[in-house]
């Protein structure tokens, strides 16, 4: 029976946080063929999904140049586990902090946040409003400031932020989520300055994603925190990654193991052969290149110069037991950081960026080129 059948698949991983390139094995599962196939599905769903939110998370942390980043997207995403997977995703990818309360509480991602228009609107006036909230969260008080005329708003958000601080209480900032940023940031700003609030922060929402972040950089626009949602946790531009599950050897009726490839018309489809690892270099200024290699014919022969190497798929589970601990998320997140870093700027930009080298291994190359022959072959034989 399926159900007392202990599950003896081992796996092999990339380290959450570390960066993957086109083409490359992020997992190794190895194990009894039924038990290989069974995982498959969850597995793909699980991988692709955060893999691809922590990319646009990386990207939009990109072009915000240090400012902190807060994912905004639970009303859009596609449903509650979505949003957390969307959220545990995002915090990896390098967002400081999400408005999902139920995501902070699972996975200990900070939460921010601000009151709603209809706070605003629930109130005789946005004053009223302002004070209201200032008495229920009187030291985290980011006022969004646009319901009905937002200059106004910035206005009424100062005096009640000189009420709080007579009370030792400090405004946080405003939020603008509406009309033009670039304007309405540097006219709070130069407000909220002149009102002797030179460290409230102006937080921005509204539909943003990198590139929007990138252009209200370039206009000038004074906002220090970015709340993006709909456009992150739905990577709205590229929705879907397109990551595979295949069979890339089996072993035969003598226990040896026997390398395979998937044949397409499309090249891009044409599988790898092997049990494939990932050899990853770099030297004193960072990333070099990656380097796919079958441990079934073995190690790269060469590698460049002056180069540490690091083979990046290591056990996390074997025959059904999980390896050593898990990660903690502020490590995860700290990794993807970190490993970002090491880039190029050449291939950190976010348009006409160059590609990062990845290359077969010679050997494998050949074995890949006489496989597809030998199926070729045997194909047109069966014709």
């Amino acid at each position: 029976m399926l159900e007392s059948t202990p599950l003896s698949v081992s796996v092999d991983a990339i380290a959450e946080g570390s960066l993957v390139f086109a083409h490359e094995p992020l997992l190794r599962i190895r194990g009894p063929l039924w038990q290989c196939q069974w995982v498959e599905t969850a597995l793909l769903n699980m991988i692709n999904f955060q893999t691809l939110i922590a990319t646009k998370a990386a990207r939009v942390c990109a072009a915000a140049k240090g400012d902190a980043v807060l994912e905004f997207g639970l009303r859009r995403a596609q449903g509650v586990d979505g949003a957390l997977a969307a959220s545990r995703a995002s915090y990896v990818g390098g967002c400081a902090a999400t408005s999902n309360v139920e995501a902070g509480l699972r996975f200990g991602i900070p939460v921010k946040g601000t009151h709603a228009h209809s706070w605003v609107m629930s109130f005789e006036s946005e004053l009223a409003a302002f004070e209201a909230y200032a008495d229920a969260m009187p030291n985290n008080c980011v006022f969004l400031v646009d319901t009905y005329d937002t200059i106004e708003g910035v206005r009424h958000a100062i005096t009640v932020g000189n009420r709080l601080r007579e009370r030792g209480s400090e405004m946080v900032g405003v939020r603008l989520d509406s009309g033009d940023l670039a304007r309405l940031s540097i006219d709070a700003r130069k407000l909220l300055d002149e009102g002797g609030f030179p460290n409230a922060a102006i937080v921005a929402s509204n539909d943003l994603d990198e590139l929007e972040i990138e252009r209200l950089k370039l206009a000038g626009a004074s906002i220090a925190v970015w709340g993006v949602g709909t456009n992150l946790v739905t990577a709205k531009d590229q929705p879907a990654l397109g990551g595979v599950y295949k069979l890339a050897a089996i072993k035969n009726t003598s226990g040896e193991w026997v390398p395979k490839v998937k044949l397409s018309e499309q090249e891009i489809k044409t599988s790898n052969p092997g049990i494939q690892q990932v050899r990853r270099y770099r030297d004193s200024s960072g990333l070099v290149g990656d380097v796919l290699f079958s441990e079934l014919i073995g190690p790269p022969q060469t590698a460049p110069s002056d180069c540490e190497f690091e083979d990046l798929l290591q056990p996390v589970l074997e025959e059904g037991k999980r390896v050593g601990s898990p990660t903690p998320l502020d490590q995860l997140r700290e990794r993807a950081l970190s490993s970002v870093e090491q880039l190029s700027a050449d291939h950190r930009r976010l348009r006409g960026g160059q590609s990062y080298p990845v290359q077969l291994e010679p050997r494998l190359l050949t074995q890949k080129q006489t496989l597809i022959e030998k199926a070729r072959r045997t194909a047109g034989s069966n014709a």
